[in-house]
């Protein structure tokens, strides 16, 4: 079935689990999407030409329609809520959360094969259906799972660019200097260079993002065991997948934690355009710059404290807590921290987010984790007290227009868990995983043949006479 169709069947199954609910409907849909294709590559040449048509009509047809006005407060607002961006992997919604091409989370987690029956998707079957828009077999995850392991080599140089670096500079700073690094391999930089179509900037740009994608877990590693573990690094594991692998090279071979990082890899992996990280590797891959520097920059927006350095911060609010408090605090000694907290100024982290307007999805299904392996864990038991205490003291406050807890009130504590502890380093597991969906975007910005992204800026002059003709119209 070709593309258009199945991207327009998925808006319809959208449409349906909204109103409906109904998982059942859509399982029994994306069983007949299946294809006999095990090459990544080769559905994707298949599936370009017919997405190239169908924006081309778009545009022909469609271009001159308005999506909506632009808004004073938009504008020195950081852009917030403006419609102007295509992303074609996922789209958030802001009571629903956020959906893969079209899925939800709990239809992925019943969809997408995992390692065992029952078990945590497996990221390399998300990366699959970002590109493709279909749930691959079991199979053509196994296939791709061994693609990744073959193309996972990771030059001698990059590790000594790492070693350049003190070992006490940030995690995010060694991990971002080592994908720097890995551009010097970059496929894309050198097809353009000899000189290459528009139309095929696309396939270089694949191999560069699938190479890029299995090798930052070798990067991610060797970080995590430079600075904590006296530089003793764990090789890749020919039998493991993606995400099993991550957590093995990292020096964790419970299975628990395996699929910890399978199903965290996978919900981390995109959260539509207009977030930093995605949006700023967008902006600089529109310029035709490599993913390996689109996804540099993509890093440097994720390490700051109002995105990927959020989970960082939370585990060490929690236990600042448990420090002051005790394990057993109850729940009123909790309002009072909570608001001691928030009256000295200070936010409680993990509470909130710039779209979504109920519980992140992502905070669920982590809680959902946390309940069936570790559900007499102090500090979890402390994030379900917090569940029930913040959003009420942040509606109160007045101030807040989304209370509810985000994906990062809950992932340190898991990871916390299964003896990852150093705090300091959770932001590189986000970028590890958000990789997925910047790449998978990026792949098709080529494909599509986006624009370089230009919006317009304006000054406070402007807007005050603009604001004065409004007025007297």
């Amino acid at each position: 079935m070709v593309f258009f169709r199945s991207v327009s069947l998925f808006s319809r199954l959208r449409s349906c689990a909204v109103q409906q609910s109904n998982l059942s409907y859509s399982v029994r849909w994306l069983q007949m999407q299946s294809s006999s294709h095990l090459d990544l590559h080769s559905q994707l040449k298949e599936l370009i030409p017919e997405q190239q048509e169908r924006l081309n009509k778009i545009k022909t047809e469609h271009g001159k329609v308005q999506l909506g006005n632009i808004t004073v407060d938009m504008v020195l607002g950081g852009m917030r809520g403006m419609t102007g961006l295509l992303w074609e992997t996922s789209l958030l919604d802001p009571d629903e959360g956020i959906r893969f091409r079209g899925l939800s989370i709990p239809e992925c987690q019943k969809l997408l094969p995992g390692a065992k029956p029952g078990g945590e998707p497996l990221p390399e079957g998300l990366l699959w259906l970002l590109l493709t828009g279909k749930v691959p077999s079991k199979e053509q995850v196994d296939a791709l799972s061994k693609e990744l392991r073959d193309r996972a080599t990771v030059p001698d140089y990059v590790y000594k660019a790492i070693d350049a670096l003190p070992v006490s500079a940030h995690p995010m700073t060694q991990f971002g200097s080592g994908v720097m690094a890995l551009q010097a391999q970059s496929e894309f930089q050198k097809a353009y260079d000899k000189g290459i179509p528009k139309s095929k900037y696309w396939e270089p740009t694949y191999e560069d993002s699938l190479n890029l994608i299995a090798r930052l877990p070798i990067v991610a590693s060797y970080v995590y065991r430079r600075i904590y573990k006296d530089g003793k690094i764990i090789p890749l594991d020919d039998s493991l997948d993606y995400g099993g692998n991550f957590s093995h090279m990292l020096g964790f071979d419970s299975p628990q934690m395996q699929e910890l990082m399978r199903l965290y890899v996978t919900i981390h992996s995109d959260h539509e355009g207009g977030n930093v990280s995605a949006h700023t590797g967008h902006l600089v891959a529109s310029a035709l710059s490599d993913p390996y520097l689109s996804f540099a920059a993509a890093l440097n927006g994720l390490a700051g404290p109002l995105h990927g350095l959020a989970n960082q911060e939370v585990l060490l609010w929690i236990k600042s807590v448990v420090e002051e408090c005790g394990e057993n605090i109850t729940t009123e000694q909790l309002k009072d921290y909570v608001w001691e907290t928030l009256n000295s100024g200070k936010v409680v982290p993990g509470f909130g987010h710039g779209v979504l307007r109920k519980t992140d999805p992502r905070y669920t299904c982590q809680r959902e984790f946390a309940l069936k392996h570790l559900p007499n864990d102090p500090l979890f038991q402390l994030v379900s007290k917090l569940y029930e205490v913040v959003p009420p003291i942040l509606t109160e406050l007045g101030k807040v227009k989304n209370p509810w807890p985000n994906v990062d009130a809950h992932s340190g504590v898991l990871l916390n868990y299964y003896g990852l502890t150093e705090a300091r380093y959770f932001t590189v597991l986000f970028g590890v995983s958000r990789s997925i969906g910047i790449c998978s975007q990026l792949i098709w910005d080529r494909a599509l043949g986006l624009p370089l992204e230009r919006p317009k800026s304006v000054t406070m002059d402007w807007l005050e006479n603009c604001c004065k003709k409004a007025a007297s119209s």
